[in-house]
């Protein structure tokens, strides 16, 4: 019997077990921190060791850039220089891949533009408008997540009307994806969707085309199988028909992708669908404490439908869990402040350590105001990306051109960017004649005097056409992209417009172009063979998750979404309240409470050491205080790993707010009462001569807050909605209830706090 390699002695024995299956079809059942990454790259190590398949043979999907890495890198140190040989990366990366190489057998050509989400958006706007819809108020969002939704269902646009009752906008949606669908061909695009439709319509259309790839991808290994929708379940079964030799690793507990089309049954009917497959679980987790796991499997086992297993850990009993309860979202972020600050100095976190978890993403704003006031660095995960910026986009669209100049939306995006004369009138008539002629833009801009158009305009288009002309010129003589785009920001006028414009703005926006050029000068230097279409489509497949830098010493902000797949040694998870988290329906549709229990229970398995539960009192809601009710999740959470901290602490002695964890503590379980029908603060500051005079030890315990209740001499009662400028500069924003809307100067206003 041969030899078994060294590396299976790391393992497990139902990861071993899992592993050294292979043959046949194999379902995973990885449970949270179970080690399932570990057990995805040692399977194709095993794979290659034991002569099964070339490693140009095995094909690994992931839903992350960032799980692709962390898998790549740990297969190079297992099996060495044969690693880059493997098909391994995202869906969308890989399945782009497969298109450059065969995009002409479907009317597309290699150089094909990615559009992401902003771009379809724009077309999506554009076409509107070119039919006399008005995008304010038909919003393209609307339209695009429609089509987008159908696209993931394999819904054709000519089946679109058989899907849904008729209504007006489903009359408008139906119309707008048949010209969407066109106008992207016709731009030589493809949006994300596309990435993974069109190769099935590829495979469904060229048998031969399916087949070839059926024998190069002997081994399919597919990672996070409970999020994946039907486009992506039909063409990984197209692929995996002939050889059988599936490997899906996924957990049903963590199915909370639904609202972008991931269907749970597909993992859940994984044995009905390959009628050999064998079930694994992985049930040792090796990520969080005795008392997290606890807490996370009284969760869960509420719902019904789930894979069985039962997770356990060898690892230490560990903490209670604190849950926090706030008076308002203000004071939630302070108490999370201060317990971050304890946790550094006195235990010795590291400011990276920690995760504050939330259920959507408007809940940062308040945690990033408190972390920017208490001066502790954090990482906001989820906010603007880098290349999204106008800036950015914007020169990325030219650069976009060199490559597939039939690219409409882009080149519509530039023309006129900076300003060259070209007036709207102008534009619309070349816009115009491209869409009778059937043409791209660009192909009219080429022939620009046989468009009758204003002299100067038709000057400032063929200077353009020239420009672009000796730009791309300058790429086919592999002159280096460096170059090309220094060339490209100074011809175009766009740097000199930023700095003659000489604005803060500008001058930020002047930096963003310099980092987008150290980024391309960066892919240059570290790629083989560095060509703009490649750096083109890395870019545009960069998810959220990417942005997460688990190295820089700062505090995580990210919605509970965006953290699947990674841990923290400490991790707070916030507003758990009843229409916030479980988030209530939309759209008319009854809230998915199953999903919104599986979205807690991967926040509670984020952690490795320490967990905080919170929620609030009260939180402002459309410019008003409303009253909240705890998440019904917190009563279904086993009451013996938690520890209680009812509302924020008093200092009885200078009867004032102390917002940090108490010291008083009783068998390891401490909880702090504080009767909340009493004022928020209890000083009386009003001065008729002097004005508003506060005195208070550090900026935490100014009490004229947003939130605050306060009284002035003239308006009578109010609150303060909002609050801006420094010291005596500082102004705030109060509705009198007699009086409505005032703006003061905090240093004159005569306010008292109230109760």
């Amino acid at each position: 019997m041969a030899q078994e390699p060294n590396f299976l002695n790391d393992l497990n024995q139902q990861q071993q077990k899992a592993v050294k299956h292979t043959n046949g079809p194999l379902l995973i059942v990885a449970g949270a921190g179970s080690g399932k990454t570990r057990v995805l790259t040692y399977r194709i190590a095993y794979l290659i060791d034991k002569a099964k398949a070339d490693p140009g043979e095995i094909l690994a999907l992931t839903f992350t850039n960032k799980a692709a890495r962390e898998m790549k890198e740990r297969i190079q140190k297992l099996i060495g220089d044969s690693a880059p040989r493997l098909w391994m990366g995202t869906f969308h990366s890989v399945f782009s891949k497969i298109l450059r190489f065969e995009a002409e057998h479907i009317g597309f050509t290699s150089n094909y533009t990615i559009y992401d989400t902003n771009d379809s958006q724009n077309l999506i706007k554009q076409i509107l408008r070119e039919n006399n819809y008005d995008p304010k108020d038909i919003r393209p969002r609307t339209i695009h997540r429609r089509i987008s939704d159908s696209k993931n269902e394999l819904i054709h646009p000519d089946q679109y009307l058989e899907r849904f009752v008729h209504s007006t906008l489903d009359d408008i949606t139906a119309k707008m994806y048949k010209i969407y669908t066109k106008r992207l061909k016709q731009n030589n695009a493809m949006d994300f969707d596309d990435l993974l439709v069109k190769p099935i319509e590829l495979f469904n259309k060229h048998p031969e085309i399916l087949e070839k790839y059926q024998d190069r991808f002997k081994y399919i290994l597919i990672d996070e199988y409970q999020d994946t929708n039907r486009a992506q379940y039909t063409v990984t079964k197209m692929l995996a028909e002939k050889y059988q030799n599936i490997c899906v690793v996924g957990d049903d507990a963590q199915s909370i992708y639904s609202f972008r089309g991931a269907d749970i049954t597909n993992i859940l009917n994984f044995q009905n669908d390959y009628e050999d497959a064998v079930e694994i679980p992985l049930e040792q987790n090796y990520r969080s404490t005795k008392a997290i796991l606890k807490a996370a499997d009284s969760i869960i086992k509420r719902n019904t439908g789930q894979l069985e297993k039962t997770l356990w850990t060898d690892n230490d009993t560990g903490e209670m869990i604190t849950l926090l309860e706030n008076y308002d979202e203000r004071d939630e972020a302070n108490r999370v402040a201060n317990y971050i600050n304890e946790l550094k100095v006195r235990h010795g976190f590291e400011y990276n350590d920690f995760a504050v978890l939330y259920r959507t993403n408007y809940q940062s704003r308040v945690f990033e105001e408190t972390l920017r006031r208490k001066r502790i660095p954090y990482q906001l995960v989820g906010g603007l990306s880098f290349y999204q910026r106008k800036e950015v986009k914007d020169v990325l669209a030219y650069l976009t051109l060199l490559v597939n100049p039939d690219d409409d939306t882009n080149l519509l995006r530039i023309i006129n960017e900076p300003s060259r004369g070209i007036g709207n009138k102008s534009m619309h008539d070349l816009t115009q004649r491209a869409r009778n002629t059937g043409q791209s833009v660009w192909r009219i801009l080429e022939n620009v005097e046989k468009a009758d158009l204003y002299k100067p305009a038709e000057n400032s288009v063929k200077q353009f056409v020239a420009m672009m002309k000796e730009l791309k010129t300058d790429l086919n003589k592999d002159i280096a992209l460096t170059e090309v785009v220094k060339k490209l920001l100074e011809k175009s006028g766009y740097m000199k417009a930023l700095v003659e414009e000489n604005s803060p703005k500008s001058m930020t926006r002047r930096e963003n172009i310099l980092e987008l050029e150290n980024a391309i000068s960066y892919y240059q230097k570290n790629t083989k063979n560095p060509k703009l279409s490649s750096f083109l489509q890395e870019i545009s497949l960069i998810t959220d998750s990417d942005k997460y830098d688990e190295d820089k010493p700062a505090v995580t902000l990210m919605t509970v979404h965006a953290a699947k797949g990674l841990e923290f040694p400490a991790v707070f998870a916030v507003g758990m309240e009843e229409d916030l988290f479980p988030m209530g329906g939309r759209d008319g549709d009854e809230a998915n409470i199953e999903e919104e229990r599986r979205l807690f229970y991967v926040a509670i398995t984020r952690a490795q050491q320490k967990l905080f539960f919170s929620y609030c009192r009260s939180r402002y809601k459309f410019g008003e205080e409303k009253p909240m009710a705890r998440s019904r999740f917190l009563d279904e959470v086993t009451p013996d790993v938690v520890r209680t901290e009812t509302g924020a602490t008093i200092n009885q002695n200078k009867n004032r707010f102390n917002n940090g964890p108490s010291d008083s503590s009783s068998n390891g379980s401490t909880t702090v009462e504080y009767d909340w029908k009493k004022p928020l603060y209890n000083k009386n500051n009003r001065d008729s001569n002097q004005g508003t005079t506060i005195h208070y030890d550090s900026p935490d315990e100014d009490p004229f807050q947003v939130g605050a209740k306060v009284e002035h001499n003239i308006f009578g009662k109010g609150k303060i909605i909002n609050r801006t400028g420094q010291g005596d500069k500082t102004k705030v924003v109060i509705f009198f209830k007699e009086r409505g809307r005032k703006t003061l100067m905090l240093r004159v206003a005569k306010l008292s706090v109230i109760g």
